[in-house]
């Protein structure tokens, strides 16, 4: 959920300000932002680079000592609901020019710094200190374009409350009230009963993510979606055939599938990136790209089924 994690919140934001009567260009602004600020939380992982210092023989085990160095405080405070209600409050009074509420913001955002000391020491305060940089950045990108203290409130809250919802169906769960010792699930939330088939639920949920940013963004600068897939895309149904190739994915073992996918995507764009100059090649190349991985993965989905 790296990427759909911020579509998302693009996707509510900038929808709502268009709703509200924003013009387009202020509407992709402030969505812009909400997608910075659900990119935030996973500022946690700086610490997983350290799990590859380890060493591995093999790409899989590379991948694997990097999830397993991340897992020391991926999801805890910056997926916090507590932590990001305030950061969104606090990185809003950081954006305005009045010198108290400044202060104020100030205030808690050294606070969060703080509470993440005492609660995880060191690791805690670099983290922690890493996601109210982030977040200063976002909030100085804001000014930048002119966005209001109660834009940059309302794209914070969206960005952060939203995020740690979409990490339920993969690892471990978010601690939603850190630093409140309150659980509320005891693992992730299972899609299905077959491994194989909950991930391949979770990557559904993924691509809709996805598609919501994107069909967002089309609609905000007045493209079709259809005019932006080419029909290489189809090539994706040929994923299916995969299941006889590639081992059955989980959430233990999903790197085959997932590069496996992924280069499928790469093939289904080729039309595009291969064609100089035109002004919408960019956007078609991420829409087809997009469009044949999700046919891909239905495509593998089916043959599961049939073969299951």
């Amino acid at each position: 959920m790296f990427v759909g994690h911020g579509l998302v919140a693009f996707a509510l934001v900038a929808l709502a300000a268009r709703r509200v009567g924003w013009s387009r260009e202020r509407a992709l602004a402030v969505g812009l932002l909400a997608a910075g600020f659900g990119f935030l939380p996973d500022v946690d992982m700086l610490y997983a680079p350290v799990g590859l210092l380890a060493g591995a023989d093999s790409l899989v085990g590379l991948a694997q000592g990097f999830w397993d160095a991340s897992a020391v405080v991926h999801r805890s405070m910056t997926h916090s609901l507590v932590v990001g209600s305030v950061a969104a409050v606090g990185f809003a009074a950081w954006r305005s020019t009045d010198r108290a509420r400044r202060a104020l913001g100030s205030t808690l955002l050294v606070a969060l710094v703080a509470v993440g000391a005492a609660e995880s020491g060191g690791l805690g305060a670099l983290v922690m200190g890493a996601f109210v940089a982030g977040g200063v950045l976002l909030v100085a990108g804001a000014r930048h374009l002119d966005l209001s203290p109660s834009a940059v409130l309302a794209a914070a809250l969206a960005g952060l409350l939203t995020h740690p919802f979409g990490d339920l169906f993969t690892g471990g769960p978010p601690a939603l009230f850190y630093p409140l010792d309150v659980p509320v699930f005891d693992g992730y939330v299972a899609l299905a009963g077959d491994p194989t088939l909950h991930l391949l639920g979770a990557m559904g949920v993924e691509l809709l993510a996805l598609w919501a940013g994107v069909v967002a963004y089309l609609h905000l600068t007045e493209r079709r979606t259809r005019d932006a897939v080419h029909p290489w895309a189809a090539f994706g149904l040929a994923y299916a055939g995969a299941v006889l190739a590639v081992p059955a994915p989980t959430l233990d073992l999903s790197y085959p599938f997932v590069f496996g996918i992924l280069g499928v995507g790469v093939v289904g764009c080729a039309p595009h990136v291969v064609r100089r100059g035109r002004r919408e090649r960019l956007v078609a190349t991420v829409v087809t790209a997009l469009a044949t991985v999700s046919l891909g993965a239905l495509a593998y989905t089916a043959s599961y089924l049939a073969v299951l």
